[in-house]
């Protein structure tokens, strides 16, 4: 059995394309230093919040990115902490894995959202509702025609 033919190179300047795929493949992470990694106590009774929301979205933003299981982000981001030469602790498994306060407050109330996207955990009477108040439009794997859900679809809408 014969193989088949080579295809004819067509680059004809391999350092310059060497140096372009490596620079595909860069990335740059910067941690502001003045930003609180730690939580301010809160006031109330009972254990007090380790981290600040802004440390615990930095680490599920590594997470998203870089398409890694939580544990391993947590790796990620001691890694990349330790390269910043910052002496901040990273939140553990449990700490990521909790939810976030609704996160439609974080965006203000003046700023326009155009859509929201998310998971089924959000798929709820109460974030579509606040979803549907600020104009914006739902997608996602549960978000979007929310057939499966019929306790949870608009009235109007019809099933499946």
């Amino acid at each position: 059995m014969s193989r088949p033919p080579k295809p004819p190179c067509k680059t004809a300047n391999w350092p310059a394309y060497d140096q372009a795929l490596k620079r595909r493949g860069s990335m740059t992470v910067r941690f502001d230093h003045s930003m609180q990694w730690e939580a301010m106590p809160s006031g109330r009774r009972g254990r007090q919040q380790a981290y600040s929301d802004a440390a615990i979205q930095a680490c599920l933003t590594h997470k998203v990115l870089l398409c890694l299981p939580i544990r391993q982000t947590t790796g990620v981001v001691a890694s990349l902490l330790e390269l910043c030469s910052l002496g901040w602790a990273v939140p553990d498994f449990s700490t990521l894995s909790r939810p976030l306060p609704d996160p439609l407050c974080q965006i203000p109330a003046n700023e326009e959202i155009a859509k929201v996207t998310a998971d089924g955990a959000y798929d709820t009477r109460a974030c579509h509702d606040a979803i549907a108040a600020r104009g914006a439009a739902a997608f996602g794997h549960s978000l979007g025609p929310m057939a499966f859900m019929p306790s949870l679809r608009p009235a109007g809408m019809p099933g499946p």
